[in-house]
This record gives C-alpha cells, sequence and structure tokens, in this order.
C-alpha cells in the first residue's frame, strides 16, 4: 500500500493543462511496435542456417521509426524476443506450480543461454535507436519477455491422436505458463538508461514490470501506462493510483494479451494465465471491469500476442466511447522466402519474421472532431499496405481467413473519429 501512496504523492501536479505547449503541432503521430520476437529470435540468423538476419529487419525497422519527425511516442505491445532463460522461476516454484514434459512446447519454451547472449542484447540494440534519438516510450512485457515459460500441470497434451488431427486447444495442446520478469527489468526497468532520470517517466510497478509515461502532443498532455501480462490486482491498483494522480488526461492503455483477431476480450487458451493462476492475474474482461471501464480518461487500449489484427469500441459506464485495438505481425514470413527460406515444414506456412510491418497512428487536433488515421507501413517493403498489391494475397489467409480481400485490407488501414474527446478533455492548448 505504501507504493501507491508514494506514487499519488509523486505524481501530483502532472494534470493535463498548464505547461502543454500552445504552439504544438495539431498533428502528431503515435507508432506502435507489434510483436519483434521472431525478428530477434537467434534460430532466425543466418549463423543459425536461415536465409537472412532477421534481426536485422527489427533495427532497419526501429532507425525507420526514429526518422519520422512526426513520431511523439511509441508503443510497444510486448514479446520483444522469442526465449526464455529459465525452466521455471523461484516464485513459481516457491508457491508449488509444477510442470510436465510436452513435446509440443519443447522447441518453443527449452530455455537458452543464447536468450540472455544474443536476444536481449538485440533488443537493447533497437531500442537505443530510438532512445538517442529522444522518443520516449513505453513497453509492454509480453509471455517471450518473461523468464520462464513451461507446461502446466493438470493440462497434458494428447499424445494419443493422430499430429495431422491436432488442433489448437488445451484437450490437445496442453497450457503453457509463465513467470519471472529479471530479464526484463535488466532492459526496460525503472533504473535503466531508457527510463532513469526521464521527465516523461511518469514511475513504475515492480520495478518497471508495469509503467507510466507522459507525452504532450496535439494541444494536450497524454498519460500512456504498460501492464504486465493478465496483470493481477495490485498491478491494477497501482494503474489507478497514477490515473488517479494525473485527473483529466487522456490516458492510453499498452498490455500485450488483451483482444483476439475476432475482437474479443478473451485469452489465447493456449496460453491463459489466468486458468492456471487465478489469484494471480486478471482476464481481459476483469481488467475491463476493474481498471479501463473505471477511469473514463482511458480512451484507447493497444495490445498484440494474438497473430493478426482486430479493434473494437464500446461505451464505458460514463458513456464515452474506449477505442481498442490489436496489431501482431509476428507470423508474417514472406521476407524469408524472397531470401530463399523454405515453408516452415511443420506448419506448412512460411516462418514468420514480421516483414518489417508496424502500426503508424496519425492523430490530427485541428477540426472540431479530432481523427485518428491508422497505417500499416512495412519498414522492410517500404509500402503501407493498402499500397502493396500483393498485400491481402501475403497474408490474409493466414491471418483472417474468413475475410475477403477488401475486409483484410480495411482491417490494416482505417480511421477513428475522436467525436466525444472534446466533450471528456476540453480544447487543445492554443485556444485556451
Amino acid at each position: 500500500m505504501h507504493r501507491l501512496l508514494l506514487a499519488l504523492l509523486l505524481l501530483g501536479g502532472c494534470a493535463a493543462g498548464p505547461g502543454v505547449p500552445e504552439d504544438s503541432s495539431p498533428t502528431f503521430t503515435l507508432a506502435v511496435i507489434p510483436d519483434t520476437q521472431n525478428y530477434i529470435d537467434y534460430t532466425h540468423q543466418q549463423a543459425e542456417g536461415f536465409a537472412l538476419d532477421a534481426g536485422d529487419l527489427f533495427i532497419a525497422q526501429m532507425r525507420d521509426i526514429a526518422a519520422r519527425d512526426e513520431v511523439v511516442f511509441v508503443a510497444a505491445v510486448g514479446d520483444v524476443w522469442q526465449h526464455a532463460s529459465l525452466v521455471m522461476d523461484a516464485e513459481h516454484a516457491a508457491r508449488g506450480l509444477e510442470l510436465i514434459p510436452n513435446p509440443y512446447f519443447a522447441s518453443a519454451l527449452a530455455p537458452t543461454p543464447k536468450t540472455l547472449e544474443l536476444e536481449l542484447p538485440k533488443a537493447v540494440e533497437g531500442y537505443e535507436i530510438l532512445h538517442n534519438a529522444g522518443i520516449p516510450f513505453g513497453v509492454a512485457p509480453g509471455n517471450h519477455d518473461y523468464d520462464a515459460a513451461w507446461s502446466a500441470a493438470g493440462y497434458p497434451p494428447n499424445l494419443d491422436k493422430n499430429p495431422a488431427e491436432l488442433t489448437m486447444t488445451p484437450e490437445d495442446l496442453g497450457i503453457m505458463h509463465i513467470g519471472g520478469l529479471d530479464n526484463f527489468r535488466s532492459v526496460f526497468g525503472d533504473d535503466s538508461r531508457f527510463f532513469k532520470d526521464k521527465d516523461w517517466y511518469v514511475g513504475s510497478y515492480r520495478g518497471g514490470a508495469n509503467a507510466a509515461q507522459l507525452f504532450e502532443a496535439g494541444g494536450y498532455r497524454f498519460l500512456h501506462i504498460t501492464l504486465e501480462m493478465a496483470a493481477d490486482d495490485d498491478a491494477l491498483r497501482w494503474a489507478s493510483a497514477v490515473i488517479e494522480g494525473n485527473p483529466g488526461i487522456p490516458t492510453i492503455i499498452t498490455t500485450h494479451d488483451y483482444l483476439n483477431t475476432r475482437g474479443e476480450r478473451a485469452a489465447n487458451p493456449l496460453v491463459d494465465l489466468k486458468r492456471i493462476d487465478p489469484d494471480h492475474h486478471n482476464t481481459a474482461e476483469e481488467t475491463w471491469d476493474k481498471l479501463i471501464n473505471a477511469y473514463d480518461q482511458i480512451f484507447m487500449v493497444l495490445c498484440g500476442h494474438h497473430h493478426g489484427q482486430a479493434r473494437r469500441i464500446d461505451t464505458n459506464r460514463y458513456g464515452h466511447k474506449v477505442y481498442q485495438i490489436l496489431a501482431d505481425y509476428q507470423s508474417r514470413g514472406q521476407a524469408g522466402l524472397d531470401a530463399g527460406e523454405s515453408h516452415d515444414p511443420q506448419r506448412g506456412k512460411p516462418t514468420g519474421i514480421g516483414d518489417g510491418w508496424y502500426r503508424l497512428m496519425n492523430f490530427d487536433m485541428s477540426g472540431e472532431t479530432p481523427t485518428v488515421s491508422v497505417q500499416t507501413w512495412s519498414s522492410h517493403y517500404r509500402s503501407f499496405s493498402g499500397d502493396l498489391e500483393t498485400y491481402a494475397d501475403w497474408y490474409r489467409k493466414y491471418e483472417q481467413p474468413q475475410m475477403n480481400d477488401r475486409e483484410f485490407l480495411a482491417a490494416d488501414e482505417f480511421k477513428l473519429v475522436l467525436d466525444d474527446f472534446r466533450e471528456r478533455f476540453g480544447p487543445p492548448a492554443w485556444t485556451r
């Protein structure tokens, strides 16, 4: 409890209003970095026999973002790197959680020293680019960023079933669980050079596993909060204290697992943290009820984890809209095919490396009603999704097979009309 009180004391006086530059541009861009794990995966590099160094695509993406003068903030939805470094973390082991052998998860879950030797340093190299460019950012931890991952006892894989008939369900494959964020804190902790002594870094909980940042743009001050995956009640109470210490500021929440590709607030059943450890996690629906719906200044939620894209708009208890948006392009592998990489023989599709795709959320606060034009851009193909003739051919069947091409393109290029923004947050600074 003392940490929450300290947060309130430290964060008081950061409210919107005075201090927002009156001459700020009415337009600005928020960049959203989807899951980057497959770029950084040490097995997706030429040293391991892969057709190209996928890490180079990650670095190129970060340089591309840093070169955009219009970008005022970067939100990363998690799964920065790929592999765990422990079989199980000490905290979960002490509480008696158990693991079981699982051949279906073995390669994905196997801890490796290369996580610390290769993958984390590559992540640091990439985020140094944003840091050196002076762009504030926040990173939410994803399940692959945890120190340990294992197949949970009580949910055994079905080893008697024909592999060709297996489904992506716990009944067939089991459930993985995760724990420990020391690796994440070693890169994105509150005492890292990325955040220490930065005036835009508001504060953190659990050493940076959850964190808050401020940025000013378009005549407003914005609050951005990153939450750990399926955050527990203590983390949600910390976020509530941050919001209460910064009243009236338009607020964006970024967390890893929130929407699936159908636009439902539902976990991937193979990584359902609440189901395995219910006293230490909240579902996305519980996060909505306990935090997002409870605070009117939260107007947007960003997430990743589920391969593809989705969005939904819900009205909160105050009668105002909350825009919830999923973007995760980690399974895209055309760049590998172009370089001579074969299809993944087990999955029958390209090996996912991301292909440089990320989101540009272009805010225009100039009119009576603010808008956000969302574009999906590839730093590798140097193209927006809507301008690449092969876009739907390359990706739709793997991400949204139920959509037609027009619907798929519309899912990655659209406009949000923030028609209640002025009612909630008042006029921009230049009119005050």
